[in-house]
């Protein structure tokens, strides 16, 4: 039987998107659906400004892949024409045997890469918006900075189109069926399409589409905030690194330069409660702002307790917190691209490029092992 089109990309996000875009560019039939209108601040592929970063405290299985994804970030910048990545530099402040600190500099060190650690002196002068305490290690990854999601999202879409592929916003896709030949894609219209393979990147509705995912997949409401400043110009890109900070008990909290001149983005990593993508509580309390405000008061200074503005969006988690990237048991026609774990963004330029390769070819020169399905 005939199909509709080579290849459809479920989900338009940040690595919907950047796949749509590398498929297009190898001249590959393909058509992308999205229940809302990318970008948009209804999953998780928003908020202004995302953490990249090479010498990483996850794994450092990761840095080539993160390699490659800076080369593919500075391609969508020039088949855009935009500004998508601005290298700041990472700070990675902690106990010098937890997780954040020991983790970057094993990953610099098996990659050489560049990156200094600081004595606490020696960065408390240099970065005087931290407040250091006794105990805490300061290691400086050189290449690091921000990447901006909504524009990411909307140069892959409009590169993609220019090279011929399809974008369907506001059309959800309601389920699949993958046969010998074709996957059945079925819309909330009513109406279906066929296409060779699917690339599945739903974020948090990753376990409707495959629902023998949805047991090890847990979503997590998370919060973004935007605090007000003393002196802006103290937490500009070139005076303010993209940080990550561990706390006791390994909590973690983030935050980027100032982009608007008036405020500096604080969040959470995890220690969010579990969600639900289609009932999702998006109204940010007092609560879900004070551990941002505590950390303000006592870890930074020259930032004030007043936020801005804030916005809501969920981590999709796996057990181990690495990625799903591969096709599910008996299901070959799909490719998962998902269970994020909130750090996935940085990686989706690369991701997108090995989604496209499986769904063409079945197979990536990339080492992916750590994120197989069936681990």
């Amino acid at each position: 039987m005939s199909v509709d089109t080579d290849v459809a990309v479920v989900g338009l996000g940040a690595m919907g998107s950047m796949t749509l875009w590398r498929l297009a560019e190898r001249g590959v039939a393909a058509v992308g659906f999205d229940r809302f209108e990318p970008p948009h601040e209804l999953g998780s592929s928003h908020g202004e400004s995302r953490i990249i970063r090479t010498a990483y405290a996850e794994g450092a299985f990761y840095v080539p892949l993160l390699q490659a994804a800076f080369a593919l970030w500075r391609e969508l910048e020039r088949a855009g024409n935009a500004e998508l990545l601005t290298v700041t530099g990472a700070l990675m402040i902690g106990p010098a045997d937890g997780e954040i600190v020991s983790g970057t500099l094993a990953s610099a060190r098996a990659h050489g890469l560049e990156h200094r650690v600081f004595e606490r002196e020696e960065a408390a002068a240099r970065y005087p918006q931290h407040v250091l305490e006794y105990g805490d290690a300061v290691v400086w990854d050189a290449q690091a900075g921000l990447l901006r999601p909504e524009l990411c999202i909307a140069a892959a879409l409009d590169a993609a189109q220019a090279r011929g592929a399809t974008v369907n916003r506001s059309t959800a896709v309601l389920s699949l069926d993958a046969g010998d030949d074709a996957v059945s894609l079925h819309l909330a219209d009513g109406s279906s399409l066929r296409a060779g393979h699917c690339v599945v990147a739903a974020g948090a509705w990753t376990g409707e589409l495959i629902p023998s995912l949805a047991p090890r997949l847990t979503v997590e409401r998370q919060v973004l905030a935007w605090f007000e400043l003393d002196d802006p110009s103290a937490f500009e890109p070139q005076r303010f690194p993209v940080f990550v900070r561990e706390l006791a008990g390994g909590r973690i909290r983030y935050g980027l330069p100032s982009l608007d001149d008036e405020t500096i983005k604080l969040a959470v990593h995890h220690e969010g409660r579990r969600a639900y993508p289609d009932s999702l509580d998006r109204n940010v309390t007092p609560s879900d702002l004070a551990p941002l405000q505590e950390f303000a008061a006592r870890r930074l200074r020259g930032v004030w307790s007043r936020c801005r503005r804030s916005v809501v969006c969920m981590y999709t988690n796996t057990p181990d917190e690495h990625f799903l990237l591969g096709s599910p048991a008996g299901q070959e026609r799909i490719t998962v691209a998902g269970g994020c774990s909130g750090h996935s963004f940085k990686f989706a330029s690369v991701f997108g490029d090995i989604a496209a390769d499986l769904a063409t070819t079945g197979r990536t020169q990339r080492d992916i092992s750590a994120f197989r399905l069936d681990r």
